[in-house]
């Protein structure tokens, strides 16, 4: 049986906070290698009113801020917790970002995210994001563990 973290496992990870604490869930996970985050895209989501009216899609940016999170929670669950603690990851780089196809409300978007390598306090990661089996999106990235001032 895989590992899997709810959303109230996930705040006790992350500094986010809603609206921005993006990931529902996070299931599949292999330590400090992979896991898929769910991030259930609502019609009531934050974005919805402005991006765009009656025709509502989730900004891409939104989509690399979900691919981070999920990241940032695999790292820190699998990270011993005296090293993670008072820590932070901030995103330093987003490559190869591709957006296939919009992400509309009322779905369960999925992130299947990899830990590609790390050197110290910097990981470089890579995944895909799906709706239905459908790739909408897809990216790599790097960030690092900073002290939390």
């Amino acid at each position: 049986m895989s590992e899997s973290l709810n959303k109230a496992q996930i705040k006790n990870l992350l500094p986010h906070r809603e609206p921005m604490l993006l990931i529902d869930e996070l299931k599949n996970i292999k330590k400090l290698f992979s896991a898929t985050a769910i991030v259930n895209v609502k019609k009531d989501s934050f974005f919805v009113q402005g991006h765009f009216p009656g025709q509502p899609v989730m900004p891409g940016v939104l989509i690399v801020e979900a691919f981070g999170q999920s990241a940032a929670a695999l790292t820190a669950h699998g990270l011993d917790k005296s090293t993670y603690e008072n820590k932070l990851v901030f995103l330093m780089s987003v490559e190869k970002a591709r957006f296939r196809n919009p992400v509309i409300p009322d779905c369960k978007l999925e992130l299947n995210i990899e830990a590609i390598r790390s050197h110290g306090k910097v990981w470089k990661y890579k995944g895909e994001a799906f709706v239905n089996q459908k790739k909408m999106a897809d990216a790599q990235w790097s960030a690092t563990i900073v002290d939390r001032k």
